[in-house]
């Protein structure tokens, strides 16, 4: 049985279960992967992910998520510790104080944004040459068709 059949078996028999209707994926718009700028907007990007639970107000501190990778990573066992890829960068030493101070909105909506269109994340020259290297050109224009008398022919 390929990958494809088991996704779809999976979804119809959720549907059939919770008797709700749905169309395409399960679990689309759940997960993203995107290009991200080595350094600061690295550790930004996985600060924005690791205070999901405390942002929800699910946690108190961020690594008190039990599923977490903080938490894993603080409080794991080598197990759950394997299951994480080492990052490009080190953590600041304060990172969990860090982790647990509000996030700026602008820093948030960045984010977000980047997700949202699946664009790379980083300083704005990086972005740039992210863009030319992996043909990632539609990322950066804005959705639909141009409104009339903007575009040239």
């Amino acid at each position: 049985m390929n990958g494809e059949r088991i996704t779809l078996t999976h979804t119809q028999r959720y549907h059939a279960q919770t008797r709700s209707a749905g169309y395409g994926h399960l679990y689309q718009g759940r997960y993203k992967s995107l290009p991200v700028e080595t350094g600061p907007p690295f550790l930004t990007l996985v600060r924005y992910v690791e205070r999901n639970a405390k942002r929800a107000g699910l946690v108190k501190k961020a690594e008190d998520w039990p599923w977490s990778s903080v938490y894993a990573r603080l409080y794991g066992k080598e197990k759950q510790n394997q299951l994480l890829s080492p990052w490009p960068v080190a953590a600041p030493k304060d990172y969990v104080q860090w982790l647990n101070h509000p996030q700026p909105k602008a820093e948030i909506e960045n984010i977000r944004y980047a997700l949202k269109r699946s664009r790379p994340y980083g300083s704005e020259q990086w972005v740039s040459k992210a863009v030319g290297k992996f043909g990632l050109e539609n990322t950066m224009r804005n959705r639909g068709r141009p409104r009339k008398g903007t575009w040239n022919v």
